[in-house]
């Protein structure tokens, strides 16, 4: 049953003894607030890695040419590694059971014009498979196509910048744009969930750009997505075995790393999980000690508390309250002060992180936030510290005898 007069008494003690509510609660509100300001910075720090694998697929190995910086097997140092569509079938034969999506690069830069509006532009010329790779979202029309590939069709895909630069509000599907002097038909426009240069470049069919930008079959880069179920470590393996084949094919010294370089996402998340798990190991270690400061903080603010109490306890006593009420009226105020002091302390964490996040950019920390859960608990800890800080002494002085109580210093 709810005691008005409890509750009256209660906050009567508070208000009269500010000093002691002070210390008791800041104590909680510094925990707390340093808690979630802690936690909020290290998941700020895992955004940023993980917004620097943004744009393109997770499980991306990107595969570049080079020239050899060794000579072997009869060859000359600098010699141009010239990667070709017979290389990309060589790959996609050998290990198809590993890769989920493969395309080819062709990069050139070309002049875009369109009724007057002109601009430069980054063309890359790719495979079908490329969309899912980049994870480029249609907008509308569609993306190059297997029949674009096998007859050369002169179609291309554009970003919506480059859609916004060229063509304003016009229709955008089936009109043609020239690049270079060359038209080609508009059959679809494309977003990046990467950052807004993704978007100011056009796609066209591999095959197209070979045959119009230099009659061959030559390939400047060549990029995939191994398969997710093979797990980081099967997947830092398939990235050596496809240099190791690479370099056997162009008769590339084994270990030369200027001649064939390869980028695998699998070696960054890698290294990426094995920081963010040094990370979170010192953030809670850092965390758990300011809760245990903070434990510790309390439990000796309520062991002065209930010291300070002893004279009242014992005018109680002596009154004929029993110890079960001396008990409840220090653990609800005890409980009560904790519970509010970690809500302000959670509240001005929350704040602080998201007035001053926007500003610590500069300091490779993007959107630091923090679970509310987790702070929520790490609160109900310091009220249950709290509570056995409170209760043990308070149990201590509701058994001591009033004239003894009454003669305390």
């Amino acid at each position: 049953m709810f005691d008005l007069d409890l509750w009256r008494e209660i906050f009567q003690s508070i208000s009269k003894n500010k000093l002691r509510t002070l210390l008791s609660g800041g104590t909680v509100i510094f925990a707390i607030m340093l808690f979630a300001i802690l936690f909020g910075l290290a998941n700020g720090l895992q955004n940023t890695f993980s917004e620097g694998m943004g744009g393109d697929a997770e499980n991306t190995i990107f595969i570049n040419s080079g020239r050899t910086a060794k000579a072997g097997k009869g060859n000359q140092v600098g010699r141009r590694i010239q990667f070709d569509n017979a290389l990309l079938s060589t790959l996609k034969d050998e290990f198809k059971d590993d890769i989920e999506f493969i395309t080819a690069r062709v990069n050139k830069n070309v002049v875009a014009s369109y009724k007057g509006e002109k601009n430069n532009y980054s063309l890359r010329a790719v495979n079908p498979d490329h969309q899912f790779i980049e994870k480029s979202e249609l907008v509308s029309g569609r993306f190059i196509n297997q029949r674009d590939l096998q007859e050369s069709t002169k179609v291309i895909v554009i970003g919506r910048l480059v859609k916004e630069d060229l063509f304003k509000t016009e229709k955008v599907i089936g009109e043609y744009i020239d690049l270079n002097k060359i038209q080609y038909k508009v059959v679809g426009v494309y977003q990046d969930i990467g950052d807004d240069n993704e978007e100011r470049i056009i796609y066209m069919p591999l095959t197209t750009a070979q045959r119009i930008y230099g009659n061959n079959d030559f390939i400047d880069q060549i990029n995939l997505t191994y398969n997710l179920s093979m797990g980081l470590d099967n997947a830092i393996a398939l990235g050596t075995n496809i240099e190791s084949r690479i370099k056997k094919i162009f008769n590339v010294e084994p270990s030369d790393q200027r001649a064939v370089r390869i980028r695998n996402r699998a070696t960054e998340a890698n290294s990426i999980n094995q920081f963010n798990s040094v990370l979170d190991i010192l953030i809670w270690i850092i965390g758990l000690g300011t809760l245990i400061a903070g434990i510790v903080g309390i439990s000796n603010i309520m062991i002065f508390i209930v010291k300070e109490r002893t004279k009242e306890i014992g005018i109680r006593k002596a009154l004929g309250a029993p110890p079960r009420s001396i008990q409840s009226i220090i653990l609800i105020e005890s409980v009560l002060i904790t519970s509010i002091s970690g809500y302000v302390g959670l509240l001005l964490g929350i704040g602080i992180l998201e007035a001053y996040g926007p500003s610590l950019d500069t300091y490779f920390i993007t959107d630091p936030s923090v679970d509310t859960k987790l702070v929520v608990r790490a609160t109900l800890t310091l009220i249950i510290s709290g509570f056995i800080a409170a209760y043990i002494p308070a149990k201590r002085a509701s058994q001591i005898k009033p004239i003894i109580a009454l003669r305390d210093e």
